[in-house]
């Protein structure tokens, strides 16, 4: 290779082994959803503590419980188009930065109004944390094995809450409610170092932004020596280029079905997701279960991530939407069949496990298939956008079934309502191949890439 050839960023990524510098941009990513999945579950477990403390009732821990949640939402939809603008690498250091110190300071709140307030803003930095590393992930991945690699780093969110959950029981009885969030707000702050020694902008971002050749080439250096040679970088997209930028692309007449279905399929799944997270506990003790076992049962939900890997392999070899929708609709079947099932212990158990992993399988999958749908002008603000948009689905899920409970619904009608969710979500997926099939199909992608 010689100074005077122009290397085309894509192939070259897809042509070479996944180095170890790509391996360490996946741990780091990986992390940062670890530490959103710790988070998330911790606030739940230090919440009997709370109302120990400071003596307060259950409704009053209500906003404690949905601030996080509403600062993921205006993290996500605010961090996507900076992203765009200013790069994947200073908005992913600036979002670990503000969850680990906004996480730091709740440790110390002295009052149910502070800690909603901190609670908030680590939202916030969650929220704008989580579709960077998706995005920083999926433009240093070779194309063929995007989905997987992906879905993988998701994993990282089921397990950091599981690890929350376990740390917590132990933790809070030795040292207090607090230790919980000063372990949350140190470790981002530790590993924040390791950010800005480490991790490099998106070469796919710099090439977009005609970026200095030094620093791309510096970049791909760091994947393979035969980068140092070349005199200039290229990059083809094989979605349509709209001329615009984030916000611009995302609801561009080219993308603008695409992006409405991606954001009607994960708003969907996580109603499914909080409803039954949040619930599921109540409404099987409601329906004469032990407390004991309805929350032994309700945990076997949370615990079906792993599935994703399996997921993100067969989304790498056919057709994306098709395989994530026929998740979301056997997820529709199993919850339905968990309002069927409360007589019978065995089935219960065996319906809410499918469900979990269906529906986390199907969650996990899709920042996977928003990066592969949207050019890299505006992949930054399509991912962040259907996370944020889809966070207001959490919170649609947790009053969809206290609405449903006031109306006097019995335990099969509630599940049989969450259902619908699950088959909207697969209808969503299935338009958006209507709409758009030629950027599902990979075998395009390839053809085009190797055109240099």
């Amino acid at each position: 290779m010689n100074r005077s050839t122009a290397v085309n960023v894509q192939t070259f990524i897809n042509e070479h082994p996944f180095s170890p510098f790509q391996w360490l941009i996946f741990f780091m990513c990986f992390v940062i959803v670890l530490f959103d999945g710790f988070d998330t579950a911790a606030i739940g477990f230090i919440a009997p503590s709370l109302i120990a403390e400071w003596g307060i009732t259950k409704p009053a821990l209500a906003p404690v419980l949905s601030a996080a949640l509403f600062g993921l939402a205006c993290g996500a939809l605010g961090s996507g188009p900076l992203s765009d603008k200013l790069g994947r690498r200073s908005m992913l250091l600036g979002s670990v930065l503000l969850f680990g110190v906004a996480c730091l300071g709740s440790a110390f709140s002295g009052s149910i109004e502070q800690l909603t307030v901190l609670r908030f803003i680590t939202g916030v930095g969650l929220g704008a944390a989580m579709p960077n590393a998706v995005t920083m992930m999926g433009e240093y991945c070779p194309d063929r094995r995007r989905a997987t690699v992906i879905n993988l780093m998701f994993c990282g969110f089921p397990l950091g809450a599981a690890f929350g959950g376990f740390l917590a029981a132990w933790m809070i009885p030795h040292f207090g409610w607090r230790s919980v969030l000063l372990l949350g707000g140190i470790t981002p702050l530790l590993l924040l170092i390791l950010l800005l020694i480490k991790m490099p902008e998106s070469v796919r971002y710099l090439v977009a932004n005609r970026a200095s050749i030094e620093r791309i080439r510096a970049a791909l250096a760091r994947i393979s020596h035969e980068a140092a040679q070349a005199g200039t970088f290229v990059m083809t997209e094989t979605a349509p280029q709209t001329g615009g930028k984030g916000l611009g692309v995302v609801l561009s007449r080219s993308y603008i079905v695409g992006s409405v279905m991606l954001w009607v399929a994960y708003f969907m799944g996580l109603v499914i997701f909080y409803a039954s997270i949040n619930w599921m506990p109540i409404l099987l003790k409601d329906a004469g279960l032990t407390p004991q076992r309805a929350t032994l049962i309700s945990a076997l939900f949370p615990l079906g991530g792993v599935g994703a890997v399996l997921c993100g392999m067969l989304m790498d070899r056919f057709n994306a939407n098709r395989i994530i929708a026929a998740c979301y609709a056997l997820t529709a079947v199993s919850v339905y069949f968990i309002g069927q099932a409360v007589g019978n212990v065995g089935a219960l158990v065996f319906s809410v496990f499918v469900a979990g992993v269906l529906m986390n399988t199907a969650q996990s999958s899709m920042p996977a298939l928003a990066a592969a749908f949207y050019p890299t002008e505006g992949r930054g603000t399509g991912v962040a956008w259907m996370l944020g948009i889809g966070r207001f689905g959490g919170i649609a899920g947790s009053f969809l079934v206290a609405e449903l409970t006031r109306r006097h619904f019995t335990f099969a009608g509630i599940f049989a309502m969450v259902a619908v969710a699950g088959l909207l979500s697969c209808v969503a997926l299935l338009i958006k191949q209507a709409a758009r099939p030629h950027v599902a199909a990979s075998g395009a992608a390839k053809a085009e890439s190797f055109g240099h």
